[in-house]
């Protein structure tokens, strides 16, 4: 992972003081009103619990399957779930996932993972958008300050929680997020979007469809979106706030009966602020505490084309470029991508299922020194080969057997295998049991290779100093996931679905940082006592995840879900990096949400969601409870207007990072949105 302090541990025990009872209670009385009155009312969804198990999902094996036919841990967020949610953001969505950690440090700042090892620069996560990947080779992390889709325009987002290095490659370690947009003939014509709240929150959208002559269909926007500065705690207000511009488009084509043409970019643009504590490597020994600027661009443009050859054998080729320019914390760090992927899906015989591909990725950087943060050396180009074999093969009807591996060849530690296998049952009454068990890694990012922090400074009685200094090591080791999943999936009814998944990882190559010989060094002299960044841990985790979809009646709907995670992480007996246990502190061991989804008379709907989250030992956070609640109203076809709360039961909390004395907390808010399409 990218390196970062490790923060002071305490615990705090705080008891859980909030339910649903009101809104059970409301919601009960509603449903016993006269029929007639309610017959006036949408129905709930416009899927239905069968509908919602059939769902296709293309993110485990790179082709279409029903979610009920998958050897995989994996969890929808469908269109209606987003719009339901009230949630004004990616990472917000995220939260009703079973195994997803989403933590907030600042206004525009966020650690989020999946199945444990939490942190701002999360690195055992692969994020994707269409297919695209955003994470960055710098730490391995997402920037979600930069990752920006419109809401209206997501088609869903497939969550799967495990190893996906088979067929997606280094940084499928512990899940991936896969944000899928809406075929741009589903977005024709006009839509008008605009929020505004507390905190100075507003957001703004315009956007407009329409089809390209014969062949096909497109979509503009232009977005707006402002956050204002959250609160430090028991202190004033911070530095945070958040502004961000952002414009883009899609285009749909078919160019033959067999062919289409997808292309779609973005340029985006933000501007935010924090509240740093720093040491200046420049003015050596001085450290400073005050706000700093991060402005971005960034910029990219993507094509696939896809060509169908029969009902059995297709083909994609996908490629796309991507660049971003971060002016943070006194320096520049710029990237620039391009990334090119062939994938061939072909069915041999009635039992064999394969999919196939090859791809090539080349990224360069810049990155100038900051404040007490230097890369050696400063630019880098690393190119990425990679190729992937995988064959399901169906043993009888209702039993398929996937293998598969890919093959990287990286910059860093070469050759990397990460194959898997799965397992299949599909029994009566859609019912599916399935395991998996699969090798994963993390290729080293810059941020372990060639990093220089300067993290404190230490005064001699003699007037001289020295300075506390993490090194990046350029021959790291890829970290390494051997993963081993059971689940079990059903649709008892057609009132009821549930969904189970466990699971048992072992880590090897796991971040460390060991203290080294010190040595004089600068202008002016002084003595510096090496961090050496190094791979010499390991752990073990397991740990469950459950969810389900209830409908109470016709009109009311309930999701509970609950995650559960035991993590043991341990130094090697090479290192003497004895903090490293606290990882497991950074990771709630327990996490529970229950969505309510209620349709009313009138076209009104009621929805909310209530969070539990438990303490995070390393970083101080004592337990929380979260609120969140969206009252609707469909005005016609064409409007919409809602009322949103969120964070209801605290006027403020930590979710991260509250021995970090700059970082801000989440507040309640409450804000208003109104939607027309035109």
């Amino acid at each position: 992972m990218a390196w970062r302090p490790r923060l002071g541990r305490k615990w705090i025990k705080v008891a859980a003081a909030a339910s649903l009872t009101k809104l059970a209670g409301l919601g009960l009385s509603l449903l016993l009103m006269d029929g007639r009155v309610f017959a006036q009312a949408q129905d709930l969804t416009q899927l239905s619990l069968e509908e919602l198990v059939n769902t296709r999902v293309t993110s485990v094996s790179k082709k279409e399957q029903d979610v009920l036919r998958v050897a995989a841990a994996i969890f929808v967020i469908t269109q209606e779930d987003i719009r339901s949610s009230g949630a004004t953001n990616i990472p917000d969505l995220l939260r009703m996932v079973p195994g997803v950690d989403v933590a907030q440090l600042d206004a525009n700042v966020w650690a989020i993972s999946i199945r444990g090892f939490n942190d701002r620069f999360g690195d055992k996560v692969l994020v994707l958008v269409d297919n695209r990947s955003v994470y960055t080779p710098t730490s391995s992390g997402v920037y979600w300050d930069q990752l920006d889709v419109p809401l209206e325009d997501i088609d869903r987002i497939e969550v799967i929680r495990g190893p996906g290095g088979t067929v997606w490659g280094a940084n499928a370690v512990n899940g991936i997020i896969n944000i899928i947009t809406k075929h741009s003939d589903a977005t024709k014509g006009g839509l008008l979007a605009a929020d505004a709240g507390s905190n100075e929150a507003a957001q703004a959208l315009i956007q407009y469809g329409g089809k390209v002559r014969r062949v096909g269909s497109y979509r503009v926007f232009g977005k707006y979106s402002n956050v204002g500065s959250l609160t430090i705690p028991d202190g004033p207000e911070g530095a945070d706030g958040w502004h961000i511009l952002h414009t883009g488009f899609r285009s749909d084509l078919d160019l033959t009966p067999r062919d289409t043409l997808a292309v779609e970019g973005d340029l985006l643009s933000t501007s935010e602020g924090e509240t740093i504590s720093v040491v200046l490597a420049n003015a050596l020994p001085q450290q400073a505490t005050f706000n700093s600027r991060t402005n971005v661009g960034a910029g990219d443009l993507l094509a696939r084309w896809n060509r169908t050859f029969s009902s059995r054998s297709d083909i994609s080729l996908q490629a796309y470029y991507d660049k971003y320019d971060r002016h943070e914390q006194g320096g520049l760090e710029e990237r620039t991508t391009f990334d090119l992927d062939f994938q061939h899906h072909l069915a041999i015989g009635s039992r064999n299922n394969v999919v196939w591909g090859l791809g090539y990725r080349v990224t360069s950087d810049e990155l100038g020194a900051k404040y007490s943060k230097s890369y050696v050396p400063p630019q880098r180009t690393d190119n990425l080969f990679s190729a992937f074999f995988q064959d399901e093969i169906k043993i009888v009807n209702s039993l398929s057997f996937t293998l598969g591996s890919k093959v990287e060849h990286n910059a860093y530690t070469g050759f990397e295998f990460e194959p898997s296998a799965q397992l299949a049952w599909t029994l009566p009454r859609r019912q599916e049991i399935w395991a998996s068990a699969a090798r994963a890694i993390r290729q080293p990012a810059r941020a372990d290779t060639a990093i220089r922090i300067d993290v404190s400074t230490v005064t001699f009685d003699d007037g001289s100093f020295g300075v506390v200094q993490v090194i990046g090591d350029p021959h790291r080791e890829a970290e390494e996931l051997i993963g081993y999943q059971l689940g079990y999936r059903a649709q008892v009814n057609n009132v009821l679905s549930f969904d189970i998944a466990s699971f048992f990882n072992v880590y090897h190559h796991l971040q460390t940082d060991d203290a080294g010989m010190p040595f004089l060094s600068g202008t002016p002299p002084h003595t510096v006592f090496p961090l050496i960044s190094g791979d010499h841990a390991h752990a073990r985790t397991y740990g469950a995840e459950a969810f389900a979809n209830w409908n109470l009646t016709t009109r009311w709907r309930l999701s509970p879900g609950y995650s559960f995670i035991r993590m043991n992480v341990q130094p090697d007996l090479s290192s003497q990096d004895t903090g490293v246990a606290g990882d497991a502190g950074d990771t709630p061991r327990h996490k529970f949400e229950i969505r309510s989804r209620l349709r009313l008379p009138w076209n009104l709907e009621w929805d909310g969601t209530l969070y539990y989250v438990s303490a995070l030992p390393d970083q101080g956070v004592v337990a929380y409870e979260r609120l969140d609640t969206r009252l609707g109203w469909k005005v016609g076809e064409s409007g919409e207007i809602s009322l949103v709360g969120q964070n209801l039961l605290t006027p403020r909390h930590s979710e991260f990072g509250d021995d970090t004395p700059l970082h801000t907390q989440p507040q309640r808010s409450i804000y208003g949105k109104a939607v027309w399409r035109f």
